[in-house]
């Protein structure tokens, strides 16, 4: 194979990527707390997709577009646009936590992240009912609202403060997960269940949260929380303690000590939740 010289992006390439995520969340807005009942449909049963969900998503790929237009793309309701391992991917949620907006519930995000030769790069997470603003760039280190964040400096689940999400996708990972949440409840402080899996992971890496663990999550969930959670300070990794949550979806996080003890609850079921093909089920 001949030699891909890196892509080059402009020094404010940060920014961009801001820019971007805005573009879809002013997109979303409108219809907060205005949504027609016909206006919301199941892609599949209690996965829910918007009116919202498409107008954003069809604004931030209008403005990568405008901006990056040789670029790739992998967004949540249109799949991939010009997928190339050799060129710069945005991986695009355009709504994280429908259910809650179709609700009414204050508790959703835009996320946008852009990875690089295979790894997340850069990452960015608005929420724009609260204006909060998390970003990260790789070796750059992980901002909320322009100020640097780092994760809790918690050394075990004892007094801990964690956020799951429960497996509505993947009903046979129910009576596992159960046990696992069973076993983090009655070692760490209290568990919370917010409904936005981006938001749980750039509160967990601004100290809100001491960790994160949740089944079957998506790419476009997980590409910018991630690097804001291991740019924070944290420990990330899939649920055999690699660097394969991407691909398996499931993931958990934290303070270094956080992680370890999560760690040590979910590889001690491992036989209760792993199948042989679990690392395939996402693209």
């Amino acid at each position: 194979m001949p030699f891909q010289e890196p892509p080059r992006l402009p020094e404010n390439f940060l920014a961009e990527v801001e820019a971007v995520a805005r573009a879809g969340a002013r997109a979303l807005m409108p219809y907060w707390r205005s949504l027609e009942p016909h206006e919301i449909n199941e892609k599949s049963r209690n996965d829910l997709v918007t009116a919202a969900d498409r107008a954003a998503e069809k604004a931030i790929l209008t403005e990568i577009e405008a901006r990056f237009p040789d670029h790739a793309v992998l967004a949540e309701e249109s799949g991939w646009t010009r997928r190339d391992d050799h060129r710069p991917t945005w991986i695009v949620d355009p709504l994280d936590g429908t259910t809650n907006f179709v609700h009414g519930i204050p508790q959703f995000a835009v996320s946008v992240g852009v990875a690089i030769a295979g790894r997340v790069e850069f990452g960015v997470i608005l929420d724009p009912v609260k204006n909060d603003l998390f970003c990260a760039g790789r070796g750059m280190g992980a901002t909320w609202n322009g100020s640097p964040c780092r994760v809790t400096s918690r050394a075990g689940l004892e007094g801990a403060l964690v956020a799951t999400g429960f497996p509505f996708k993947a009903h046979e990972l129910l009576d596992p997960y159960l046990e696992i949440f069973r076993e983090v409840f009655l070692r760490c402080k209290a568990i919370r269940r917010p409904g936005a899996a981006a938001l749980d992971l750039a509160y967990t890496a601004c100290g809100l949260f001491d960790g994160f663990f949740e089944f079957r999550l998506s790419p476009w969930d997980l590409a910018a929380g991630s690097l804001l959670v291991e740019e924070a300070g944290g420990a990330v990794s899939d649920m055999d303690g690699g660097g394969g949550f991407m691909a398996t979806g499931n993931m958990l996080c934290g303070s270094p000590g956080v992680h370890a003890d999560l760690l040590e609850v979910v590889k001690a079921r491992r036989d209760r939740w792993h199948t042989p093909d679990s690392s395939d089920s996402q693209p």
